[in-house]
């Protein structure tokens, strides 16, 4: 028990503290989060992942196992998904949604933070690849899903995939790191990337909870049992085997990798379905009801569930 409260405190009461302190504020105030959203996309994520890349200890082969094994967990769930949706008769539009919130964790605002606290430098480097493998997928697979809600299949849009910043911050720190272009770390350069990085990460927490304040779950609270469990028990263990199959070799890394799988849904299904597949509603449900409930339902479930999950990965009874 005492390991548990242990976990709690040091990698989820952080977590929880900030996002309700974003709460709290989304309920006080009239927060326009597009501007906040903006800056931590444009300026303040890819600094962490030019910054986090070009000082990782890990290795290019290590890398890149976090990139296969991150688009082979996605896929993997993304047919899950689709086919209990398929089994158990779900409709457009929730059926796009249900497979968008089963699919795609929120590894950025919430695993990112809850990565570093809970397994170190390593841990917060992993997650960064994660984010960055997954807004790729989620601009192009995840574009193709929610257009097909709203009966269109074609591949308008994708092309968003090429506007993500951080993309290029990816490529930009691969290729200092290959050329040893590299700044010193303890230098100025580093210093003010790492500094403005490192503001990405209770900004992003701050943004999950005034997202949260926002969430209207009302009569949806029923319908989201289905996306609910697919998300926090079925996606840790497609996760979890996905690492054993892909054999990370670095224990911390293969943790950190199940501990992303097993975040809570994100908000980005909501926006991509309302976007690209309209906002109809199925027997009186609508997608940005349920999406959101979805967001609510399981990030509030993740708080002793994840507690849980950290201890058995720490202890190494998982991985």
């Amino acid at each position: 028990m005492s390991s548990l409260l242990s976990i709690f405190a040091t990698a989820i009461l952080p977590i929880i503290t900030l996002a309700g302190v974003g709460v709290a504020l989304g309920r006080l105030r009239d927060v326009d989060i597009a501007p906040l959203n903006t800056v931590t996309v444009y300026v303040l994520v890819p600094a962490l992942i030019f910054h986090s890349i070009t000082t990782a200890t890990l290795a290019g082969s290590t890398l890149a196992r976090i990139g296969v094994a991150t688009a082979a967990y996605l896929f993997v769930m993304v047919v899950v998904a689709e086919a209990v949706g398929r089994l158990t008769d779900v409709r457009e539009p929730i059926l796009s949604a249900l497979v968008l919130v089963s699919a795609f964790p929120n590894s950025g605002n919430y695993g990112i933070p809850l990565s570093g606290f809970a397994f170190g430098p390593d841990g917060r480097n992993t997650a960064v690849i994660y984010l960055t493998v997954q807004a790729i997928l989620v601009y192009t697979g995840g574009i193709y899903i929610a257009q097909r809600s709203g009966g269109s299949r074609g591949l308008a849009g994708m092309k968003r995939a090429l506007e993500i910043p951080l993309v290029y911050a990816v490529v930009a720190a691969l290729l200092a790191r290959y050329f040893g272009l590299v700044p010193p770390v303890d230098g100025t350069a580093m210093a003010t990337v790492e500094l403005v990085g490192n503001a990405a990460i209770p900004l992003l927490l701050l943004i999950l909870g005034i997202q949260l304040a926002d969430t209207d779950f009302g009569a949806a609270l029923s319908s989201v049992g289905t996306a609910t469990l697919l998300k926090m028990v079925v996606a840790p263990v497609v996760g979890a085997g996905i690492a054993l199959l892909v054999g990370f070799g670095n224990p911390t890394v293969a943790r950190t990798f199940v501990l992303e799988c097993a975040t809570p849904a994100a908000i980005t299904p909501l926006l991509l379905v309302v976007e690209f597949g309209g906002e109809s509603t199925v027997d009186g449900l609508s997608v940005a009801e349920f999406v959101s409930t979805t967001v609510l339902v399981t990030t509030i479930l993740s708080v002793p569930l994840l507690t849980a999950l950290i201890a058995l990965l720490q202890s190494g009874i998982l991985l």
